[in-house]
Order: C-alpha cells, then sequence, then structure tokens
C-alpha cells in the first residue's frame, strides 16, 4: 500500500517535498513513480525512480526543478519540487512497476494522491 504526502499550498517559486510511504511490501524491486492530474485532465508521468535510485526519468516541464529520489531502507520514495510554477498545480499521486523493465503505462500499484497548489 502506498501513501503519499506532502502537499499543500505554496506560492508560484516556491518548493515542495512529496513522501510515498510503502506498507505491506518491499519497494527495493520496484521502480518507483510519481504522476499528477491536473483538474479536468488526464493524470500524466511526472518522475520515475529504478531501484538503486541511480536511474531517474523526468518529464520535459520540471527537469531541473523537480528530483525523484528514494530510500529503500525506509520504504519510501520522495519528489523534490523547486521553482513551483501555477501550471504545477495538481493532485499527485506515487505509483510502483515490480519487476525489472520499466514502463509507466502498467504500473502495479497507485496510492491515494496528494493536492499540490501553486498560486501566482
Amino acid at each position: 500500500q502506498l501513501q503519499a504526502s506532502g502537499g499543500g499550498l505554496v506560492q508560484a517559486g516556491g518548493f515542495l517535498r512529496l513522501s510515498c510511504a510503502a506498507s505491506g511490501g518491499t519497494i527495493r524491486f520496484s521502480y518507483m513513480a510519481w504522476f499528477r492530474q491536473a483538474p479536468g485532465k488526464e493524470r500524466d508521468f511526472v518522475a520515475a525512480v529504478g531501484w538503486s535510485g541511480i536511474w531517474t526519468s523526468y518529464v520535459d516541464s520540471v527537469k531541473g526543478r523537480f528530483t525523484v529520489s528514494r530510500d529503500n531502507s525506509k520504504n519510501t520514495v520522495y519528489l523534490q519540487m523547486n521553482s513551483l510554477k501555477p501550471e504545477d498545480t495538481a493532485v499527485y499521486y506515487c505509483a510502483a512497476k515490480k519487476g525489472a523493465i520499466w514502463n509507466r503505462d502498467e504500473m502495479d500499484d497507485w496510492g491515494k494522491g496528494t493536492q499540490v497548489t501553486v498560486s501566482s
């Protein structure tokens, strides 16, 4: 079970750090990812991190501003969001993809989202 937290209201240019804690199992052998869904839009991929934390992937719109990381000893994945923009406003979800092959369209587990609101 995945539980995201850390969302909130922040002004443009500010920062937030999201956390996603897993319970009932290990994330050690899962790709971990963040997605977001803005009002009236589809859920979109934001960032992902591989098993060891070395491999990462980002959507172009967040490159250089967001950093995804993980602490397998704590069964937790993070999303550090800097230089936030109003267009980053969305519900952010964490998700897990088990196994050795990354495919953002085949996530196995999803957590409940956390709201991020960026005011202008």
